[in-house]
């Protein structure tokens, strides 16, 4: 059964990066060529604009209009399917990796002590609700202020953000967030922008001039798209870095990521347009990389913990104490033959059967063990404060990392 779920996240997950791939390019593209249209050289009421492109050793030239008193051009291309693939496919990995054989992933015991069904609830409730919340204010209160929709929808973000990290474990909480930011932009396609298209291809087979009301709409949505797209990646990533999302002030870091991926978005926008778009870029992220290193420094509760497991240590550890240790904590999952089989053997390529590759790892040992204390993960194997102590000890000698007594 793990290889048929080993395979079953290969599949998908290959899927949703393509197809991710897809939806994100075309919603680049087209933001690109709305800021870059110039005024359009036939002259026509209908017009908006028009562009020059060249690609792969020829010109294509493209115009804006909105056919207002023109035919219905056929064949006429949608983008939809980029979208809903990428959503499908993404909502099949977390079925995959989260919520068949592998709930414990979801919860982290120092945290909370839910049980894995109650953490499935709040998990699946974090999108449906986000979504429905995000979607009321702006189809309900936008209309008469866009400035108190988005007021709320940051402050909901925020609170949302906070939940998660202290209920889940740091990296389910990161893979919801970034779970219901791809749902809103899925929805947006779904629920607003393709509805609002149909409208609109209708109004002009029928002789009507387009509804600008309904236009204007779906551009709303196309432009929270736009400006999720970032933040949405860096979580899709985010899972490779424990040092993050394994964080006591995850949820300030994952604010800040989602802060920086909207500014970047934003000045990438309005870069036609701003003369000191360069200079502010380079001040953002650098003042972004600057914060998540300040902020991200390893937890003094971590240390704490350490220290007063550490009182009553031996002056050596030697390599085979720490390897009694991995034996017992780690190798249940970390091995060509895991105890624990539910992610299949030796995951993410983490194999400690052999002492060479203990070695070898001696440094993501410390990170995940230690630093962030992320492994074992939700410490099924329950790892206590003296073992991840004497780990350290052992790391810290030159023959921790040499392999010699």
């Amino acid at each position: 059964m793990s290889r048929i779920v080993e395979l079953l996240d290969l599949t998908f997950r290959w899927v949703h990066v393509i197809a991710g791939i897809m939806w994100i390019g075309n919603s680049l593209l087209f933001n690109w060529l709305d800021r870059n249209l110039r005024p359009a050289a036939r002259r026509a009421p209908e017009l908006y604009g028009d562009i020059w492109l060249l690609h792969s050793g020829a010109f294509y030239f493209v115009e804006k209009t909105s056919l207002d008193g023109q035919p219905m051009p056929k064949p006429l291309h949608w983008f939809k399917w980029q979208a809903y693939t990428t959503w499908l496919s993404g909502v099949a990995l977390l079925a995959v990796v989260y919520y068949l054989g592998s709930r414990s992933l979801l919860t982290d015991p120092a945290k909370s002590t839910l049980s894995p069904g109650i953490a499935l609830l709040i998990a699946v409730g974090s999108i449906v609700t986000g979504w429905l919340v995000y979607d009321l204010l702006w189809r309900f209160v936008a209309p008469r202020s866009a400035t108190a929709a988005g007021a709320l929808s940051v402050i909901a973000l925020v609170a949302l953000v906070y939940a998660l990290t202290h209920l889940l474990s740091g990296r389910a909480a990161f893979l919801h967030v970034g779970a219901l930011l791809a749902t809103i932009m899925a929805g947006n396609v779904a629920m607003t922008i393709m509805p609002s298209q149909r409208v609109l291809v209708d109004a002009v087979a029928a002789g009507r001039p387009p509804d600008p009301v309904v236009a204007a709409t779906a551009k709303t949505r196309s432009i929270h798209n736009n400006y999720l797209t970032f933040p949405v990646i860096a979580l899709m990533l985010s899972n490779h870095f424990p040092g993050v999302y394994g964080h006591r002030a995850s949820w300030l870091l994952l604010l800040a990521i989602l802060g920086v991926g909207a500014a970047v978005r934003h000045l990438l926008n309005i870069r036609y347009t701003f003369r000191y778009w360069v200079p502010a870029l380079g001040l953002t992220v650098a003042g972004s990389f600057l914060f998540l290193v300040v902020e991200g420094r390893p937890d003094a509760g971590s240390s704490a913990a350490a220290a007063r497991a550490d009182s009553d240590l031996p002056a050596q550890v030697t390599f085979e104490d720490a390897r009694s240790i991995i034996d017992r904590r780690c190798t249940a999952c970390h091995s060509a033959t895991p105890g624990i089989a539910e992610f299949g053997a030796a995951p993410g390529g983490v194999s400690f059967d052999d002492p060479s590759r203990i070695r070898a790892l001696a440094a993501r040992i410390r990170v995940r063990a230690i630093d962030t204390r992320t492994m074992p993960l939700g410490n099924r194997t329950n790892m206590t404060d003296r073992e991840r102590a004497l780990l350290a000890r052992w790391l810290a000698q030159p023959q921790g990392t040499t392999g010699t007594r």
